[in-house]
């Protein structure tokens, strides 16, 4: 075991979906935009004279993401200016927020495996941790910089004033996959709030980790922090912070010392680099915006945000355990994609009408749940990635199961737990149901793929491979197991797959006693 412990703190930087930029009217494309400068305006370039105009919704997104994660509502608050130069922010300052945030104080619990510990073990084999939100403010995002361009750098003002929600934690991570698991979680808030789609890969969020290491009787914040910047992907969060760790320590243990500095991820070599020295922190000389006045946050309007508020992640998860009794993994798959936890949902609906009228009892209902939730999630998902990997999950204006809809998903279960079709029948009637969005029934009648499990002709087939099988029923009655593997696997071919397994298991047994 080491001899020193990691101490992390998040910073993580959000862009919002609003329909407008931050402090203008432009289109927020969030930087998107395949054509350069093309949502731009004398505010989001900072000409001179250009009045800012703060937006509403932005202020909205940032308040319900601080209820959901149970931060206090700051009810007065206002806009600073924060001094700093760099070529993609011309003013010379960026609009942000210094002594009044808009949130402070909150916290989000997150279950986290323990090592060595696989996916689809059971919540037994993982903890609880509780990440303390120290503050959320909002910003305008900056202007992107992109260099080379025949030995030229230029400057595409799209992103710039794009509305940027700033998030930074305490210092309680104490390991890269908390670290990681913090980051989805939070993520996936975002995105069930509908605040942003919070996509890594597109900067729609970007992570940084504040990263020390102390001794176990020393003060956790008593080590040198290191700042590793702008990690675009939640597997280089974990990868980054993990490396940044054991550099650390083997710096430590040759008795060299940490330096104070602002560290990148390079993905390609598996390293962090230096980027930056800093010796103290930066002096950017925050002052109120004599441009923008000071706005209220009051607790009726805080109580309307509250309102607006969907269910969370952590509340469906409870409740899909409550009402579907689903395994923790199923459930976690589920969660985690939210548009197949609602198509699971319309499922569901359908099938629950179908076991109260065919009164089902309530163990059997759990297990029609868990047969759809199966089929769901290793069938149906599995067609709807390999059919295009590059668009799954789909996105909101296009349907979930492509052709098939929840009806005839449902309708598809019914009749497998009726034992009208086995699995094999279920998986060629899923695929045609895939390409084409037929019924299930109308399927499996003009393939010919119902379950035969009329016990009169069973019997016929059973008796047939009986007699022409006396050496493996011999070898059945002398205690052989496989014997019957054998005559099973007979039975199913002379039905070219059709007969109903657990019948013809009991009827090749009872009739070789």
């Amino acid at each position: 075991m080491s001899k020193y412990e990691p101490t992390i703190g998040m910073e993580i930087h959000v862009e919002l979906a609003t329909k407008s930029k931050m402090f203008c009217g432009c289109k927020n494309g969030m930087g998107l935009e395949k054509e350069p400068n093309k949502n731009i305006c004398p505010v989001c370039t900072g000409q001179p004279g250009a009045t800012p105009v703060p937006n509403k919704q932005a202020i909205d997104f940032v308040v319900q993401a601080g209820l959901a994660l149970g931060c206090q509502i700051t009810e007065e608050s206002k806009f600073d200016r924060k001094n700093y130069f760099y070529p993609d922010l011309p003013k010379g300052y960026q609009i942000s927020q210094y002594d009044l945030p808009i949130c402070r104080d909150g916290e989000l619990k997150i279950s986290v495996r323990k090592d060595g510990e696989a996916r689809g073990d059971n919540r037994a084999k993982t903890y609880e941790k509780t990440v303390r939100i120290h503050r959320i403010h909002l910003e305008e995002d900056t202007a992107k910089s992109s260099h080379g361009h025949g030995g030229e750098s230029l400057v595409d003002f799209n992103r710039s004033s794009v509305p940027l929600m700033e998030l930074v934690t305490e210092a309680d991570i104490t390991s890269a996959k908390e670290a990681k698991k913090f980051s989805e979680e939070l993520q996936l808030i975002f995105r069930y709030i509908g605040i942003s789609p919070a996509d890594m890969e597109k900067g729609q969020m970007r992570c940084e980790a504040n990263i020390s290491l102390h001794k176990e009787d020393e003060d956790i914040l008593s080590g040198t922090k290191v700042e590793l910047k702008n990690i675009n992907s939640f597997r280089a969060i974990e990868k980054g912070i993990k490396y940044e760790i054991e550099r650390q320590t083997e710096m430590l243990d040759n008795g060299e010392k940490i330096v104070q500095e602002t560290r990148g991820w390079d993905e390609n070599k598996g390293e962090t680099f230096s980027q930056r020295t800093k010796e103290n922190a930066d002096d950017y000389r925050y002052f109120p915006d004599p441009d923008l006045q000071p706005f209220s946050l009051p607790k009726d309007y805080q109580q309307e945000m509250m309102n607006k508020l969907p269910e969370l992640p952590k509340e469906r998860r409870l409740r899909f355990q409550k009402e579907y009794d689903l395994l923790p993994e199923n459930i976690e798959t589920l969660v985690t994609n939210k548009d197949l936890g609602n198509y699971f949902e319309e499922v569901a609906s359908e099938l629950a009408e179908w076991l109260s009228v065919e009164k089902i009892e309530v163990e059997d209902k759990k297990k029609v749940y868990r047969l759809a939730n199966s089929y769901l999630i290793t069938n149906l998902a599995k067609m709807m990635s390999d059919a295009d990997n590059d668009n799954f999950p789909p996105q909101a204006d296009q349907p979930m199961a492509g052709k098939i809809t929840a009806e005839n998903f449902a309708e598809l279960i019914k009749m497998i737990y009726a034992g009208e079709i086995n699995s094999s029948a279920a998986q060629t009637i899923l695929e045609e149901m895939f390409e084409t969005g037929g019924d299930p029934s109308h399927i499996a009648e003009e393939k010919d793929l119902g379950q035969v499990s009329d016990t009169g002709e069973l019997e016929v087939v059973v008796d047939k491979i009986l007699a022409d099988n006396q050496s493996a029923v011999d070898d059945f009655k002398a205690g052989k197991e496989n014997a019957l593997k054998f005559l099973m696997g007979q039975v199913m071919s002379a039905t070219k797959g059709k007969a109903n397994p657990p019948m013809v298991m009991e009827m090749l047994k009872e009739k070789m006693k």
